[in-house]
């Protein structure tokens, strides 16, 4: 019975309703959305992006 009671804290210290490692769960969570926008982004208007610095470089020279 104390072994119980030992051991019944600890379980609930370590697998209780802590929150330490949420925050950064999140913050990777919305680092990889904003990569996955850049990326459609970039896809999407890299063609058209590329067309205008071509065009802006060769007025430049």
């Amino acid at each position: 019975m104390d072994s119980l009671k030992t051991i019944a804290p600890y379980l609930r210290a370590r697998f209780g309703e802590s929150e330490l490692g949420a925050a950064l769960v999140e913050y990777a969570l919305l680092l990889a959305l904003i990569a996955v926008v850049c990326i459609v982004a970039l896809s999407a208007l890299g063609g058209k992006g590329s067309s205008k610095f071509t065009a802006i470089g060769n007025s430049l020279t």
